[in-house]
């Protein structure tokens, strides 16, 4: 700590410069953690899958549903310990661009499938006794001010008609990526509005299974879907990692155009961040000189030269990763396509630590030269 007045000194020799380096440091780390917060959101329900479920769709598309016989045959399959079902709903609320999930659900099964989405009791079984009722995240009932008594009208894209439903309830993520953006209802009030004989009466969109044992699952596939092999409607059955990450290929590119262009520009940043640190010491060889004049040893220089480097780029990184943090406070700017928009502390915490080492890596070369400095010479240039 005796030193810390002279460092202090040294990083505001030049206020201007040094805070234009923090700034850009500032800016660096800032995109740093904006690139993070996509990567999650891409990958959301690839990190959050659960180990012991399995999706169960027709080999053909997602969009086709499979026949309510299947449920029974599943459920007595060997490790198999529950089924539940869906089917995608695909509902307009006021405007096209209001996306979220909608999915008609088994009321009597798919709150244990899902033990992390958090509801009470009472809420569960108001919806439970309601046709029209339905339950939604607390992410989607903030983005519209929902609140449980509301009666919220949606008008149906796959299953044309004006739809009524009451919220019951809202529930929450065990788990910060938990996806709190989904809308329930009853899949027997789907149902029983389709007429006889229809494409979708009496088929739900696709199966979700749990196991006994998530080692179970590779034997457990390829029982279903040898079971199913020879119907009229095949099966493919994975994961639900291994199908959440299906979906995230669908929106590879985007993510990929995202993360190159911050990519580029995050590392020129730290390419000028970097430049403007070797050259503030450099101007100052002759300050360095005087030091070790008075005694200070190669090894004194050589610390204090990357002390001064380190913390400037520790005070920009927890400046930009900070300002990341709060942008994510206020939740989604576009929570169609990112629903999930978080940074957590982990990240932050990787994110100073990234900074203090580019920070380290920007002054060694200049540190050791500086350690190296030759009195005599350096004090000719005065």
């Amino acid at each position: 700590m005796k030193y810390f007045r002279l460092l202090r000194v040294s990083l505001f020799r030049k206020k201007i410069r040094t805070s234009l380096t923090i700034g850009s440091f500032a800016i660096a780390m800032l995109l740093f953690g904006l690139l993070v917060i996509i990567r999650i959101a891409f990958n959301q329900g690839v990190e959050v899958a659960g180990a012991d479920r399995l999706i169960v769709m027709n080999r053909v598309t997602f969009v086709q549903p499979l026949p309510l016989s299947y449920r029974n045959r599943i459920a007595a399959m060997h490790a198999v310990k529950e089924v539940t079902f869906a089917t995608w709903f695909g509902g307009i609320y006021q405007d096209e661009r209001n996306f979220f999930p909608q999915f008609a659900v088994d009321v009597d099964t798919w709150r244990q499938m899902y033990p992390e989405y958090k509801i009470s009791d009472a809420e569960w079984n108001a919806f439970a006794e309601d046709r029209q009722g339905a339950i939604v995240g607390e992410g989607t009932a903030k983005r519209f001010g929902w609140k449980i008594g509301d009666r919220i009208p949606i008008k149906g894209a796959i299953f044309t008609g004006d739809w009524q439903f009451n919220i019951h309830g809202i529930y929450k993520g065990a788990r910060p990526a938990d996806d709190t953006t989904q809308f329930w209802f009853h899949w027997d009030y789907l149902n029983e509005s389709l007429r006889v004989g229809s494409y979708w009466r009496d088929k739900p969109g696709w199966y979700v299974v749990k196991l006994a044992n998530p080692d179970d699952a590779v034997s457990v596939v390829k029982k279903i879907d040898d079971t199913f092999g020879n119907s009229s409607d095949e099966t493919k059955t994975d994961t639900e990692a291994a199908f959440a990450a299906s979906f995230v290929k669908q929106t590879g590119n985007i993510e990929l155009i995202l993360m190159a262009v911050g990519g580029v520009v995050f590392f020129t940043l730290l390419l000028v961040t970097g430049n403007t640190m070797a050259i503030a010491v450099r101007e100052r060889t002759p300050e360095l000189a005087i030091l070790k004049a008075l005694g200070y040893s190669n090894r004194f220089i050589l610390f204090y030269v990357l002390a001064e480097s380190v913390s400037i780029a520790l005070l920009g990184g927890m400046l930009g990763i900070g300002l990341a943090k709060v942008v994510t406070l206020g939740g989604s700017p576009v929570p169609s396509m990112l629903p999930l928009f978080y940074l957590p502390m982990s990240q932050v915490l990787v994110g100073i630590v990234v900074a203090v080492a580019i920070g380290g890596l920007a002054g060694l070369i200049p540190a050791v030269s500086a350690s190296r400095l030759r009195v005599v010479e350096a004090l000719r240039k005065i």
